[in-house]
């Protein structure tokens, strides 16, 4: 979605006033006043909007603590979202990020009237021009005040927002990467292209699309506490094409029983996308109409690697299905420890550990167990116990420790671990793995889901992986902190 404005701002200046960087974009200032007809106001001068603004954020007339429509109770005050007063009406949605020193603003198109104001969730482009604001601001992070590099940055300012917003509508929010690119291409080719022409690639033409899903879990084996899992998706594309402005599109696929996706939100770059896959929630309940695929996203790819979408989904059940128990006696603590592998789950890792923290306590001074499969070790800070199960479980998918751990007393002079939350009995075992070419959710992407309408083919590959992340297994004779389903969003 365009963006009618962007400046950079730094109040405070002794000479030159508050503005460092403006730009308009004149064909998507024609479209506002198409869409917005009556209701449309004309962007004015920059020194005039400027002063507006600081006005409007109470930087300036330090003297007066009141302002009417500014400080009035009959105004509904939006984090980042301004209205500013200008003498031929209001400007709205003004979006302003103040970070450091400077302060960073746009004005997004909204494509219909803007009287009544229309819900802010309504209009498409606030995220997409709060994603530029933000690679904006990474760009710009000057740590030093050093104005030599400062001016650099202003400089290739324009030349980036060339390639991240042609046209006022951005397409890639990645300015740092941007900046990599157009310096490589500048030392290779003295050339200089085209504004519609962004840097092209020369070399072997590939696209590559990787599907990465995460497994957070809370298990806690009581009656009174629920277990909680949720996966989180991300599908990462980075596009090698010999062309100026190629068209792609990235179908994601599920299996029959596969578990349909929600939450979704795409990258700028997606041109269009079926309602039906952004209405899907896990805030509602969920039913057996729900959308199931195929995800269907067209984008002109940017420059760099990015995040194509992000997702969650429920899963009926958790990849893995732990039980814990510690039971105390003087110095000692009795371990039981069980995991099982659920019988749908691929029966292949990259790597897979359970970790088994003791805080608050001396160090581990000796160790009795016995396990049923995999290795057991001690670290050397002598309080945590690494259970390294391997690539595989064994045939019946179930695995087992017990053991006895013997603390020694606790010491000034020696650093142990602490937790404000595992005390007494309060403990957890953390589970650690990476399941290659596997998605819990069935969510897959292959050779013939990717279409590049380009002259010339290129090689697709894809993969996909599960990851776990914050999967814990606590102990069941003892209190453990519960979490509610929206944490897991």
């Amino acid at each position: 979605m365009p963006i009618r404005g962007l400046w950079i701002l730094r109040p405070g200046q002794s000479d030159g006033g508050p503005g460092l960087f403006s730009r308009r974009f004149p064909t998507v200032e024609k479209r506002a006043k198409v869409f917005n007809g009556a209701s449309y106001v004309k962007l004015p001068e920059d020194v005039d909007f400027m002063n507006a603004l600081l006005v409007e954020l109470g930087l300036t007339d330090q003297d007066k603590s009141f302002v009417e429509n500014r400080d009035s109770c009959s105004k509904i005050t939006k984090t980042s979202v301004y209205t500013v007063v200008i003498g031929e009406g209001n400007l709205w949605p003004v979006l302003t990020i103040q970070n450091n020193e400077f302060i960073y603003v746009a004005l997004p198109l909204v494509e219909q009237s803007l009287k009544p104001q229309p819900p802010l969730i309504s209009i498409h482009g606030i995220s997409e021009a709060f994603s530029l604001l933000s690679g904006l601001m990474t760009y710009m992070n000057v740590f030093q005040k050093n104005e030599a590099e400062l001016s650099a940055k202003l400089e290739q300012l324009p030349l980036l927002l060339m390639h991240a917003c042609p046209f006022g509508t951005p397409i890639d929010t990645n300015l740092n990467g941007i900046m990599d690119i157009v310096t490589d291409t500048s030392m290779n080719h003295t050339q200089k292209q085209p504004s519609w022409n962004t840097s092209k690639f020369k070399g072997k033409s590939q696209v590559k699309v990787c599907v990465t899903e995460k497994v957070k879990s809370m298990q806690y084996d009581k009656m009174d506490a629920t277990d909680m899992w949720q996966v989180c998706g991300t599908v990462t594309c980075k596009c090698n094409l010999d062309a100026a402005m190629p068209n792609v599109t990235v179908s994601l696929n599920l299996p029959a029983n596969g578990s349909p996706l929600q939450d979704i939100l795409v990258h700028p770059c997606v041109t269009s996308v079926d309602s039906a896959i952004l209405t899907s929630s896990s805030v509602e309940g969920t039913d057996d109409s729900a959308f199931s695929g195929p995800y269907k996203f067209p984008f002109t790819p940017p420059l760099d690697s990015f995040s194509l979408c992000y997702y969650t989904s429920q899963v009926p059940v958790p990849p893995i299905l732990g039980f814990y128990q510690v039971k105390e006696d003087d110095l000692q603590l009795k371990v039981t420890v069980t995991l099982k592998l659920h019988e749908s789950v691929k029966n292949g890792f990259e790597y897979c550990e359970a970790r088994i923290p003791f805080f608050n306590r001396g160090p581990i001074t000796n160790l009795e167990y016995k396990i049923s499969f995999g290795q057991l070790d001690v670290s050397r800070e002598k309080s945590l116990l690494v259970w390294v199960i391997g690539q595989k479980f064994p045939k019946s998918l179930e695995i087992s420790l017990t053991g006895t751990v013997t603390f020694g007393p606790r010491s000034n002079t020696q650093q142990q671990a602490i937790d404000p939350i595992c005390t007494g009995n309060t403990s957890y075992v953390k589970l650690n793995f990476r399941i290659p070419e596997y998605t819990l959710t069935g969510c897959y992407a292959d050779q013939h889901s990717v279409q590049v309408f380009s002259s010339v083919k290129p090689k697709i590959i894809t993969s996909r992986e599960l990851i776990s992340s914050d999967y814990y297994v606590w102990n069941s004779k003892a209190p453990a902190p519960l979490v509610c389903r929206s944490m897991f969003l």
